[in-house]
C-alpha cells in the first residue's frame, strides 16, 4: 500500500476518511481520543501543504440529517487541537460541501457534515454507494484512509471512494495493521487475550479464530454468565445469551483439546439491580443468588486476571471486566488495566468500550503498548477477516 509519503499533495484536495466517532453527552464531547488519533495524518498533510478535506461519520442516524449526530461539535474541537480555523461544511456532498472545499487555500482544513447523512454511505446497494462515491470524489484530487475504525465497513466512502482516486493509507491505519500483524503472525508468548464486553454472540467468530492462535483466554464482563452456565453454574438473574451455551461448551472442549487455557472468574460482584445504588457484594461463581445479577468480576477474579496478564509476553484487551460507568462495578477493569500497565509483556488495548475505560478510569495511555481506535475493526481482523477498507487501500 502507497503511504501518504508517496502522494504530491501540495495545493492538492486531499480526501481523509477519518474516524471521528466520538461519544457525545448532548453537545459535548466526553472522549476526544480518536479526534486526537486523527491529528498526525491531518497535521502533516498541512504542512506539505495540501488542502485537507476531512470527513467521517457520528453515531448512527439513518441515511438523513439528525441534529443529534452533526459533527459540528467535532470540527470545534477540531479545530482546538489543530490550533487552525476548520471550516465546516453544513452538508456531506452538497452545495456547503463544494463551498467549503472551493474555500480552501494550501495548508487549510474543512470538516463535511456526518457521512451518514447520506443513505448512499451505508447502502448494500452498489450503484447506490456509487452515486454518493462520485459526489465525493468531485470534491477531491486525492484520498487518504485513516480511520481504523470504520474499515470493516463496505461503506461509500470507505470502500468505493478510493477506487475512484489516487489513494494511499495513512498512518493510524497503518500503525493498526501493523500491531495487529504483530498478534496474527508471530506473538511472543504466552500470548493473553482479555476479552469482556457485554455479549458473547459478539466475540463467537474472533474466539472460534483465537483458539488457533492464543494460549489462555481471560474471560469477563457480561458475557461470562453464558460461560459460567456452560460450566454449569447457575447465574441469577445475570446477562444470559442461553442460545449461545452449547456453542461455548463446544468451545469450553475445543480449548482443553488444544492446551489453550480458559480462565473464568472466581468470583463476581452481585447487585439486586442494575443501579450504583443498589445493594451490591461479592460472591463465589457457585454461590450467585438467584435474585441478584452480576456487574463485575469480584476482588478475587481481579487479583487472577492481573496474575495471568502478568505472566504474559503478549496481551491483547477487548471489552470492560463489568460495568465500569458505574463506580461500584468499575474496580475490575481498573484492576485490569492496571495490570496491563505493570506488566513487561506488549499490550494492546483493542478499542471500543475498552479504549473509553481506560481515559474513564484516568491511565496514562502510553503506559500501553497500543491503545486501537476501532474495536470492530480489530476483532474482524483478529478473525481472519479481509477488511473491505484495507482491501480498497491495496495498489
Amino acid at each position: 500500500m502507497r503511504t501518504i509519503d508517496d502522494l504530491d499533495v501540495a495545493g492538492r484536495r486531499v480526501f481523509v476518511r477519518a474516524d471521528l466517532n466520538v461519544p457525545l453527552d448532548g453537545g459535548r464531547i466526553t472522549d476526544d481520543g480518536r479526534i486526537r488519533a486523527a491529528l498526525p495524518t491531518i497535521a502533516a498533510l498541512r504542512e506539505r501543504g495540501a488542502r485537507v478535506v476531512v470527513a467521517a461519520h457520528l453515531g448512527r442516524p439513518k441515511g438523513k440529517p439528525d441534529p443529534a449526530y452533526t459533527l459540528r461539535p467535532v470540527a470545534e474541537r477540531l479545530a482546538e487541537l489543530l490550533g487552525t480555523e476548520v471550516a465546516f461544511a453544513a452538508d456531506t456532498a452538497g452545495p456547503s460541501a463544494r463551498e467549503a472545499v472551493q474555500g480552501l487555500a494550501d495548508g487549510q482544513v474543512a470538516l463535511l457534515e456526518n457521512l451518514r447523512f447520506e443513505a448512499g454511505e451505508t447502502s448494500k446497494d452498489d450503484a447506490e454507494r456509487g452515486e454518493l462515491a462520485d459526489r465525493l470524489a468531485g470534491l477531491a484530487d486525492l484520498y487518504v484512509g485513516d480511520g481504523f475504525g470504520a474499515v470493516h465497513r463496505r461503506h461509500a466512502s470507505v470502500y468505493d471512494l478510493p477506487k475512484r482516486l489516487p489513494h494511499a493509507v495513512g498512518g493510524l491505519v497503518l500503525a493498526e495493521v501493523e500491531v495487529l500483524k504483530r498478534l496474527t503472525e508471530d506473538p511472543e508468548r504466552p500470548y493473553t487475550v482479555v476479552l469482556g464486553g457485554a455479549k458473547v454472540s459478539d466475540k463467537l467468530a474472533v474466539i472460534a479464530n483465537l483458539l488457533g492462535t492464543a494460549d489462555r483466554l481471560v474471560i469477563g464482563g457480561g458475557m461470562v454468565f453464558t460461560f459460567l452456565k456452560a460450566k454449569g453454574y447457575e447465574v441469577g438473574s445475570s446477562l444470559l445469551e442461553a442460545d449461545q451455551v452449547e456453542t461455548v461448551q463446544g468451545y469450553l472442549r475445543d480449548a482443553e483439546k488444544r492446551g489453550v487455557e480458559i480462565v473464568l472468574p472466581v468470583d463476581v460482584v452481585a447487585a439486586e439491580a442494575f443501579a450504583p445504588d443498589a445493594p451490591h457484594g461479592a460472591v463465589p461463581v457457585d454461590a450467585i443468588p438467584a435474585d441478584r445479577m452480576g456487574l463485575d468480576i469480584g476482588p478475587e477474579s481481579a487479583k487472577l486476571f492481573a496474575e495471568k496478564v502478568k505472566d504474559s509476553r503478549t496481551v491483547f484487551w477487548n471489552g470492560p471486566m463489568g460495568v465500569f460507568e458505574m463506580e461500584p462495578y468499575s474496580h475490575g477493569t481498573r484492576a485490569l488495566a492496571r495490570a496491563l500497565t505493570e506488566s513487561e509483556a506488549f499490550t494492546v488495548v483493542g478499542g471500543g468500550d475498552s479504549a473509553a475505560a481506560v481515559r474513564a478510569l484516568g491511565f496514562d495511555e502510553a503506559a500501553f503498548g497500543h491503545i486501537s481506535t476501532g474495536g470492530g475493526a480489530s476483532l474482524e481482523y483478529l478473525e481472519g477477516k479481509e477488511l473491505p477498507g484495507i482491501e480498497a487501500l491495496r495498489d
